[in-house]
């Protein structure tokens, strides 16, 4: 079979891009619910054990069913939730505008670098779109949405990851088939639903994510790397780089895809 060639990268943002779960989404989640009136808080362990569950709406009603067998909840609970989402979503948004959440180490540079090289970029989340919005432009910059071929975010898919639905979702959309994409996520329900659109993966774990199964992952990272602060290797062979770069992932793709 005639060798492919390396022609875009994949995101998840959550967890991937930047370290936006712990004092992001839950701390935005405590904010609605005292909007609300709601007397829940997630700590730091339980929302860990909550992000089992991907997608905001989900992760309440997995609260609700699993933690709190349906005990103290809200009238008409199953109504509330989409605005509680919202509601969510508002201050999550409102907290990215202050510059809390940074990106991760070395996603710019990559970022900058793979735009430069001619490789396509796309994001693929559970997230919604307005989330993946607000990180990308005060990280970013306001242009950066236009950087990217496709955003695959929320409810654009019935499936949420596991399912491997919005991978598919974004290689449909940019004509492109797995073998010339790599997948980057953080989390075993990442990495289930980037295998499960057959897409060679690399892994940047974080603090809710450094002890999960990452079972053929082509590398295993607790970071992207910068020139002055190497990344550290949990899995996988990084040919001696210190840092995720366009060389490096030309060698990953060019082993997993020849």
């Amino acid at each position: 079979m005639k060798n492919t060639t390396l022609k875009a990268l994949i995101f998840d943002v959550d967890g991937t891009l930047a370290d936006t779960e712990r004092d992001g989404h839950r701390v935005a989640f405590n904010a609605a619910f005292d909007e609300y009136g709601i007397d829940w808080h997630w700590d730091v362990e339980l929302y860990g054990k909550l992000l089992g569950v991907t997608g905001g709406k989900e992760r309440m009603r997995y609260c609700v069913s699993d933690f709190l067998g349906n005990d103290n909840l809200p009238e008409d609970f199953d109504e509330l939730v989409p605005e509680l989402h919202a509601a969510k979503t508002r201050h999550y948004t409102k907290l990215l505008s202050t510059g809390a959440i940074p990106l991760r180490p070395g996603v710019e540079r990559l970022l900058n670098e793979a735009r430069n090289k001619g490789l396509r970029l796309a994001v693929a989340t559970t997230t919604t779109p307005e989330n993946v919005s607000a990180l990308l432009t005060h990280t970013l910059g306001e242009d950066s949405m236009g950087w990217f071929d496709v955003i695959a975010a929320g409810d654009i898919v019935p499936a949420k990851k596991p399912a491997g639905d919005i991978y598919h979702y974004a290689l449909k959309a940019m004509n492109l088939k797995p073998q010339e994409c790599l997948a980057f996520e953080d989390s075993h329900n990442g990495i289930l639903a980037s295998h499960d659109a057959d897409l060679t993966t690399i892994i940047t774990v974080n603090g809710y994510t450094q002890d999960d199964d990452f079972d053929g992952a082509a590398l295993v990272l607790d970071n992207m790397g910068e020139p002055d602060h190497a990344f550290r290797v949990l899995a996988g062979d990084a040919y001696g780089h210190s840092m995720i770069d366009c060389e490096l992932l030309t060698k990953i793709h060019d082993k997993h895809n020849a």
